[in-house]
């Protein structure tokens, strides 16, 4: 099979090696300086519950990842912005992250542990919330439709620390790519912060763009 440099394969392109973590706007704050402080700080913070039973306090915060191809981030960058960090899958694996599982709504399964949640609503111990943030149940609830399979999503529960050599590549608008690459190696010229040195790809970019980038990182 012909691969790309960083094992993403020109034949397999409904598959990625990696996940993406996209950065949003939070007003005051651009999606570009959230951005900016999740890549200075070396990690990304769990601040909103997720999967079954996230309406309960006790359920753990997570952090959100799609598996989504790269040639086709542009699908989340027209609803997130165009600013993220990537991982290959193992890293993300070797700090027990994960995909997502789906129990569609009122299926026996989803009910099943819709009623252990339950049971547990009260006790942030219980095993079920190892389970718990990894389970969504799409479906219609009232007016609206919750139907998300199609961002190939896997989460990380709690903070994730990383370190810059951690980082895949770096999500980054191409028109900001010199001034970005200047200012991290600026940083770590002076002793400021990390230098990621990894490629830098704009979520708009088609196949023959993203293969550059990773091939002129490797040269």
């Amino acid at each position: 099979m012909k691969k790309l440099v960083g094992s993403w394969s020109d034949t397999w392109l409904d598959m990625s090696p990696y996940v993406v973590h996209f950065t949003k706007a939070a007003k005051p704050r651009t999606a570009y300086d959230n951005s900016m402080s999740i890549l200075s700080r070396r990690r990304i913070e769990a601040r909103t519950r997720f999967g079954t039973g996230k309406k309960y306090p006790v359920a753990p915060q997570s952090i959100c990842f799609s598996e989504i191809p790269l040639h086709n981030l542009a699908r989340l960058a027209d609803k997130r912005g165009s600013y993220g960090i990537g991982f290959r899958k193992e890293f993300v694996v070797s700090r027990n992250g994960g995909p997502i599982m789906y129990a569609y709504k009122d299926t026996p399964h989803a009910k099943a542990l819709r009623d252990l949640v339950s049971q547990a609503k009260h006790n942030e111990d219980d095993p079920i919330w190892k389970i718990a943030p990894f389970v969504d149940q799409p479906g219609q609830y009232g007016p609206t439709k919750y139907f998300y399979e199609w961002e190939r999503e896997w989460r990380h529960v709690g903070n994730l620390d990383f370190n810059e050599k951690d980082a895949a590549f770096l999500i980054i608008p191409e028109k900001l790519h010199s001034q970005a690459r200047f200012f991290f190696n600026e940083a770590e010229r002076e002793n400021l912060g990390p230098n990621y040195k990894c490629p830098f790809i704009d979520p708009y970019w088609n196949v023959k763009q993203i293969k550059a980038a990773f091939n002129e990182a490797q040269s």
